[in-house]
């Protein structure tokens, strides 16, 4: 059987760490990122996605995997996170952000499903923010929020496909995005790890496992799974 994993953003953190996991499970890797993917085997297929026309330039070659996929699970996985607000947000930055982690996975869906058997995937990756807030990343925030209805309304136009539908939300994962957000600062680090119930970050290959559980399992359908070791609401 030919098994593919379309992974977006794929060469670091999560989406690097989900790509190892399925490559271990006998899948084929392809990676949608501006920056190359550090994977043996893996193939790289180099794209801007906030560049509305990106799927211009691999939608061919696309189209020619996801016909010879016998199964396809496809994850979302790119995303734009800035720092702002409803009071500074501007009106192109927002279309910028929206492009990245809603516009984009939709692309990829109109483009690939026709060509998906049963048995596929299409799997989103939230945030805890997907269903609450906190102030300062006003247009994150919303995308995460609009990433739950997206998956909810594949699931829905998908009924009777075969192809199972789920969004995964981390918490706080030890990422390059993260630790860059963060700083050097042990303070804000003991702070953020304050908030886990576990005391810690969470490590990638543990969202990769999870994100392997929901690809294997249809009976998460319509899902949305938090994976953030339980954060401690104050």
């Amino acid at each position: 059987m030919n098994k593919v994993l379309i992974v977006s953003g794929g060469s670091q953190g999560i989406g690097y760490a989900t790509a190892q996991r399925f490559q271990a499970e006998g899948y084929h890797i392809v990676n949608l990122s501006r920056r190359g993917i550090a994977l043996e085997d893996a193939q790289q297929i180099c794209v801007d996605m906030q560049n509305a026309d990106w799927l211009s330039s691999c939608e061919a070659e696309l189209r020619v995997i996801a016909g010879k996929a016998d199964q396809l699970v496809l994850l979302h996985n790119a995303a734009r996170h800035d720092g702002d607000s409803v009071g500074n947000l501007a009106a192109e930055n927002f279309r910028q952000v929206l492009q990245v982690n809603l516009v984009a996975p939709q692309q990829l869906n109109a483009l690939l499903i026709p060509l998906m058997k049963p048995g596929s995937a299409i799997l989103y990756m939230g945030s805890t923010l997907s269903e609450k807030a906190v102030a300062g990343c006003a247009s994150y925030i919303a995308s995460k929020h609009g990433v739950i209805g997206l998956m909810r309304a594949t699931t829905q136009d998908l009924i009777g496909s075969g192809i199972h539908s789920a969004c995964i939300c981390p918490g706080f994962t030890d990422t390059g995005m993260l630790r860059g957000m963060l700083g050097d600062d042990p303070a804000v680090l003991a702070n953020i790890t304050g908030m886990v119930s576990f005391g810690r970050l969470i490590d990638p290959a543990e969202i990769a496992a999870t994100i392997w559980f929901c690809a294997a399992n249809p009976v998460i359908n319509g899902s949305v799974i938090h994976a953030n070791l339980g954060q401690i609401e104050r």
